[in-house]
């Protein structure tokens, strides 16, 4: 098991980027609360990492934190989430929130990310309410990605929105509530994930 990464920031198109790492290159998946805290490319990075195996491909995911990479282990326990969705619900969702989510039973607000439906939801809720405990206290609760919104390149973001789950015609409704004044990706994504919560 690869636990963590230290090394540079070679590039990153949301929700991928590429680690050197002592000369070899690492393709990681991360969800946007990490990529909104990336330093610029070329500099030093350090990340936590879990490894997904399966038959046909192996796959890294980093995080920032070590909240993030222990919510990420717990999300994949529950039934009916992989990898990809458990990314999209962090990127969708501060850790601090997703318990206080739990400790409430608070399903309206999980339903809001894509590809949460209702069923999912309420399992996670359920599988998950004797788990918040090893979490310890909830701290201050930052905004989420979703509920800060932001700004940056239409493309890479338009890239990174697919790949988070939602649909074309969605994404474009959501770019289309972005000013055209702001220039990075990832505020772009922080702006249309403002707007999706809101709608």
């Amino acid at each position: 098991m690869i636990g963590s990464l230290r090394g540079k920031l070679v590039s990153k198109q949301p929700p991928h980027l590429l680690l050197e790492v002592s000369g070899v290159g690492y393709e990681v998946d991360a969800p946007m609360s990490t990529f909104y805290n990336l330093p610029s490319i070329g500099e030093d990075i350090f990340l936590f990492t879990h490894l997904v195996v399966r038959e046909d491909a192996h796959s890294l995911f980093g995080f920032g934190t070590q909240r993030e990479q222990q919510m990420f282990r717990e999300l994949l326990k529950v039934s009916g989430i992989g990898p990809k969705l458990a990314l999209s619900i962090l990127s969708g969702i501060h850790v601090d929130e997703l318990l206080m989510c739990v400790t409430t039973s608070d399903a309206e607000s999980l339903v809001r990310i894509p590809g949460v439906g209702r069923k999912t939801a309420e399992r996670l809720l359920i599988e998950m309410r004797d788990r918040v405990k090893g979490f310890g206290e909830v701290s201050g609760l930052p905004q989420s990605p979703v509920m800060q919104g932001q700004v940056g390149s239409q493309g890479e973001a338009f890239s990174a929105l697919l790949a988070l789950g939602y649909k074309p015609p969605e994404i474009s409704r959501l770019l289309k509530t972005v000013s055209p004044d702001i220039g990075s990706v990832e505020e772009i994504i922080r702006h249309a994930l403002k707007a999706a919560v809101q709608k």
